[in-house]
């Protein structure tokens, strides 16, 4: 929690001001009690009107300083704790932002938008409080301990004697708090992943009639969550009743025996008032540390949570190339690969080159290793054994952003952002003009299409690209990817929602961009004029050449081919 709380620093300043206001407050809550004493035992006992009419004054001053030194220390620990939680989250989110694929396999993204969400807000809640109430509170414990001896001594170790079986419970409280409200925000990731799935797939779930089903499955998680938080919080306010016995028992104690010292004379009626003033005051704060071990439990869970994502190790770039000359040559040496989470291999030793300007197809089929392959060039993975060069250079040799300038990357999916068409093909290259944006979209064989809209470039896609059809959608992801020049142009399955004849003017105009083009397909239709095809097959390159040569010479490639186009395309061609 301490890295954590180190994004107050900042603020110290105003922290320390509010933090002194708020002992300001303290002493004014301490010293009433003697005041009111006195105007018991010299005003009104002996009848003094001056006595009681200057404390009065007194009194009612201090009332104003502490409301004064209240409403500022408000304003200031709401001004820390604010500005402390948007620096706490603008971390997170940066951190977040360098993390490698393999990151995102350690944290789900539910649970990332809980760490940058609720479990900053129980942070920034301690700050918050912690400026208010929860240093004052024990201070005040301790003060009007100490402010009990002075009174009377007898009376203050009677009403003391309960304070430390109240700590060690306390104790034991906050040992069994922590895990319980650590495992309260791991059923809160749960309730969360479960709810993005729903809305993600709100449709299939509708054609399928699912309803029902993805129902039963949320009641099931928020119950786990609604129990594990009973489970909590029943611990926590086990305190508060628990606290008023131990100290109720103490001051009817000090009632007691403070009531045989009036009637022997070795005590005066104010003082016994103040001590059962501090008695109650004492009372009171403690029975705040049950909100207070609440929220510090809360609080220490997410903070080892949030600390999990800001240790996260990335990619140190100190003394890497910053420039790198035009992109010529790609090469594969040996390379091997398997996700963080698996042992097996879903690349294993691949080898192959490609030059600039050359239109490189992949094939194979599903779970060949494919997307595998071309995630690594621009670095989203590290290759676990093998080497790939650039200009025969390694790529590690290369700053991530001065080697992902390079690469126009279109994956799979199609994702699209909330904004306008120009905004969304912009995000390839945020500086672009309005003739850039367009060009790029003539190359991805969409600006007609776009033309033909009421507000055409400026456009307001639905969420996630709703109101498009998928060949659209694909078709923007490329001319996003395109707007960037790039060098190697990557298309990992992304021209399947295609037509033929919207593929082949696409492709051409491909072949007039000086890129290289790595282009991931399922159609032999989509890579046939490519300068080389490579064939795949569990991670293995199994087949490189041309179209004609894999047909000649390979008979998995062969078998693909039959199979898309029959066996009288194949002998015609024969």
């Amino acid at each position: 929690m301490q890295n954590v709380l180190a994004y107050i620093k900042p603020y110290r300043v105003a922290a320390t001001i509010a933090a002194l206001l708020m002992l300001v407050e303290l002493v004014v809550e301490l010293w009433l009690p003697l005041m009111m004493a006195d105007i018991i035992d010299n005003g009104i006992v002996k009848e003094n009107l001056n006595v009681i009419t200057r404390l009065g004054i007194y009194m009612v001053v201090l009332t104003v300083v502490s409301f004064i030194a209240s409403i500022i220390n408000t304003f200031l620990a709401a001004y820390v704790s604010q500005h402390f939680a948007f620096d706490l989250r603008k971390a997170l989110f940066e951190k977040v932002q360098s993390f490698a694929f393999k990151d995102f396999n350690r944290f789900p993204t539910s649970s990332l938008i809980t760490r940058l969400t609720n479990d900053v807000n129980q942070v920034q809640l301690v700050v918050f409080m912690g400026l208010r109430i929860m240093v004052r509170a024990p201070l005040l414990v301790v003060g009007g301990v100490v402010m009990a001896f002075v009174v009377d001594v007898q009376l203050a170790l009677l009403l003391t004697a309960a304070i430390p079986l109240v700590m060690v419970f306390l104790y034991f409280v906050m040992k069994k708090g922590v895990p319980l409200f650590s495992s309260v925000q791991d059923k809160l990731d749960r309730v969360n992943g479960v709810m993005r799935e729903n809305l993600v797939g709100v449709r299939l779930i509708k054609a399928y009639l699912r309803g029902k089903h993805e129902q039963r499955r949320f009641k099931g998680v928020n119950e786990d969550l609604m129990n594990q938080t009973v489970s909590s919080l029943r611990l926590i306010e086990l305190a508060t009743p628990v606290l008023l016995i131990l100290m109720n028992v103490a001051i009817v104690a000090v009632v007691w025996f403070g009531g045989l010292k009036v009637v022997a004379g070795t005590a005066q009626v104010g003082e016994i008032s103040a001590i059962i003033t501090y008695g109650t005051r004492i009372t009171v704060a403690l029975t705040m540390f049950s909100f207070i071990l609440m929220i510090l439990s809360r609080a220490r869970a997410s903070a080892f949570r949030m600390q999990e994502v800001l240790a996260t190790e990335t990619i140190q770039e100190e003394g890497l190339e910053t420039t790198m000359k035009e992109l010529k040559t790609l090469q594969f040496q040996d390379v091997s690969f398997h996700y963080p989470d698996s042992e097996d291999n879903v690349l294993k030793q691949v080898s192959f080159s490609a030059a600039q300007g050359q239109l490189i197809g992949v094939i194979g089929a599903t779970g060949s290793g494919k997307s595998s392959l071309v995630q690594l060039i621009p670095r989203l993975y590290e290759p676990t054994a093998g080497t790939i060069t650039l200009n025969g250079r390694n790529v590690h040799d290369f700053q991530l952003e001065e080697l992902r300038n390079r690469i126009g990357l279109v994956p799979q999916e199609a994702i699209l952002f909330s904004g306008s068409i120009s905004d969304n093909i912009r995000w390839g290259k945020e500086e672009a003009s309005l003739d850039e944006i367009m060009s790029a979209a003539k190359a991805a064989q969409i600006h007609s299409f776009i033309m033909s809209l009421p507000n055409q470039y400026e456009t307001v896609l639905g969420q996630k690209g709703i109101n498009l059809s998928g060949g659209q959608k694909q078709r923007l992801s490329i001319a996003r990817a395109l707007i960037r020049t790039p060098e190697i142009l990557i298309l990992d399955d992304s021209t399947s929602a295609l037509d033929l004849n919207t593929e082949a003017a696409l492709q051409r105009s491909l072949s007039d961009l000086q890129s290289m083009v790595i282009l991931i397909a399922q159609k032999i239709s989509s890579i046939k004029e490519a300068d080389k095809i490579l064939l795949l097959e569990d991670g293995e390159l199994i087949g490189e050449g041309t179209h004609d040569e894999l047909l000649l010479n390979h008979s998995v490639y062969r078998d693909i081919f039959v199979s898309q186009y029959g066996e009288e395309a194949y002998h015609e061609i024969r």
